[in-house]
């Protein structure tokens, strides 16, 4: 008889427990199949579904069409939808990003009747170009605007003169003069509509326009 070495009797002490549960799980596997099938089917003792004679599968009363197998109803067995892959909505296009306004004081620019900028209308224009240096822009718009006091071609010539000295002012500042667009609107658009009576230049009637006489700045952001 041939002797069998102490290594290879170790080998088979640890084989055996594997494959006798691998025999087990096969076993309970194959139980647990023939199970479902002699619910919904008759099978024999091999566990083999009982046929008729025309090789249609036998069912047994508690048979069901939820309960079909391929082998014996392919038609109603269940059939694995396949999975269709659905496509992420686009994202929405981003809006058009609000154009950033500031409108400053004629008054507080300029001299009365003067295109030359104040000191404090210097010291407004340069926070101005500070705060815009972090905003991606396309372009800026300067509006001039006057009061209805004096001629209309008067008030006009010197809303305009007064945009482009605000103009000047940021491009010195270090905005490109091809992105300023400096426009005279004159008195075509007053904010105080009727509620200043008269006619007839007077500290009373200069004051009550005074919110008339402004420049607009626009500041259009780039998409």
């Amino acid at each position: 008889m041939k002797k069998i070495s102490a290594p290879q009797k170790l080998i088979g002490i640890f084989l055996l427990p594997a494959m006798f549960s691998g025999a087990v799980l096969a076993q309970e596997t194959a139980v647990s199949d023939t199970a479902k099938k002699a619910e919904a089917y008759g099978v024999d003792d091999r566990g083999v579904i009982v046929r008729n004679t025309t090789e249609l599968c036998w069912r047994t009363g508690y048979w069901t069409p939820a309960m079909a197998i391929p082998e014996c109803d392919p038609d109603l067995a269940k059939k694995e939808e396949p999975k269709v892959a659905i496509a992420p909505a686009p994202a929405p296009a981003p809006a058009p990003a609000a154009p950033q306004e500031k409108t400053f004081s004629a008054d507080a620019l300029f001299d009365f009747n003067s295109a030359n900028l104040k000191p404090a209308g210097v010291q407004a224009l340069n926070d101005f170009a500070i705060g815009i240096q972090g905003i991606n822009y396309d372009m800026i718009t300067v509006e001039g605007h006057a009061d209805r006091i004096g001629s209309s071609d008067y008030n006009m010539r010197l809303s305009l003169q007064r945009a482009f000295s605000v103009k000047a002012h940021l491009v010195s500042k270090g905005i490109a003069a091809n992105r300023i667009i400096a426009e005279g609107k004159g008195e075509s658009d007053p904010v105080t509509g009727n509620s200043c009576a008269g006619n007839v230049k007077s500290k009373a009637l200069i004051a009550c326009l005074a919110p008339d006489r402004r420049v607009r700045i626009i500041v259009k952001s780039a998409q």
